[in-house]
């Protein structure tokens, strides 16, 4: 309940301070995929007809990519691991497999889709979530490798070459299905619109009177409240946090952002990460790893890049902002103790 409630609190802030309610009433669903609540809302255009093509973009992918789903694609490639079969791939599965492969290069140790065995390990994926012994985690942990996940771009296959690996695309999928759906949107003719799958909170285009989407940023120790207010034009922000799947055993939480090298918890300073970007995919793939990283190691990745901004709220009440964000940024969490930090290249 407190995730739906949270949920309808960001749509309320995001289409606040809107034009006339006759130009910006939209056309809108709230629907349940990717195991989650979603929104569509569409301002602009033919209304409906767009609402209804990013529904259909995000099931149809929700039915390629679950791995709940003993008949999707992935579920296929999985059940394959290690029999040396390439698994025919819908070239959005392929796109998608490619990409968080790329990010699992890029930031090493910080983040893996092959996670899914240590995910399993810990009860994540379950209703029985529970510390895994030493021995069944070390097993699982060996199976962390997404340098044998093996693509076939040309041929729109993969294939896992250990058996018992598994690959989960939790950590992409909303990012990548707010592109398909932002496509499929202007593909109707539309172009204002919101879309909030699960988290991950698109803006699309301008708000009718002409001005930036403003989007609130939750704070991860009270998600009824926001850290701070950011001005959004065909983004995504996506957030990670510990807070959003947790358990408590013994008297320590645990939550659910693995770091793929211990397979432990991430213990990196930071109580959530939220990345900007137009790239929805990477925004998403982002917020997870950089939470994993860290402050230090996320702020020189964000150097070396061009492509997003973060907002950082670490553990010691602190909220720091990429200079990307500086303009139109509002802090709304100062009087609750947190302190803003701009970073500069």
């Amino acid at each position: 309940m407190k995730r739906i409630c949270f949920f309808l609190l960001m749509l309320g802030l995001l289409s606040g301070c809107a034009a006339p309610a006759a130009q910006s009433e939209p056309a809108q669903a709230q629907f349940f995929s990717m195991d989650t609540v979603m929104s569509v809302r569409v301002y602009d255009g033919p209304k409906e007809d767009a609402v209804q093509a990013a529904r259909q973009a995000v099931e149809e992918l929700d039915g390629l990519l679950s791995r709940t789903n003993p008949d999707s694609q992935l579920s296929a490639l999985n059940a394959h691991a290690g029999d040396g079969s390439p698994v025919a791939l819908d070239g959005r599965v392929s796109e998608l497999l490619t990409f968080a492969k790329s990010i699992s290069q890029l930031l090493p140790g910080d983040f893996d889709i092959t996670i899914a065995p240590v995910m399993d390990a810990w009860g994540f994926t379950t209703d029985q979530r529970q510390v895994p012994d030493p021995q069944t985690l070390a097993g699982a942990l060996a199976l962390v490798d997404s340098d044998k996940l093996n693509m076939d771009e040309t041929a729109s296959t993969a294939r896992l070459e250990a058996a018992g690996m598994e690959v989960d695309l939790g950590a992409v999928a909303k990012g990548y299905a707010a592109g398909q759906a932002a496509a499929a949107i202007r593909e109707t003719g539309a172009t204002s619109a919101l879309l909030d799958l699960g988290g991950n909170v698109t803006a699309l285009g301008r708000k009718a009177d002409g001005s930036a989407w403003q989007v609130g940023v939750k704070d991860p120790q009270d998600t009824a409240q926001t850290l701070c207010i950011l001005s959004m034009e065909d983004q995504t922000a996506s957030t990670s946090g510990g807070y959003e799947r947790y358990f408590e055993e013994d008297g320590v939480v645990y939550h659910h952002i693995i770091d793929p090298e211990t397979g432990y918890p991430a213990d990196s300073g930071l109580l959530s990460v939220t990345v900007v970007s137009a790239d929805h995919t990477l925004a998403d793939a982002l917020s997870t790893a950089l939470f994993v990283a860290g402050e230090e190691e996320a702020l020189d990745f964000w150097r070396s890049r061009t492509d997003f901004e973060l907002v950082l709220c670490t553990s010691d009440g602190r909220v720091v902002v990429t200079q990307g964000l500086e303009e139109g940024m509002r802090p709304t969490g100062e009087d609750r103790g947190y302190t803003y930090e701009i970073v500069r290249r």
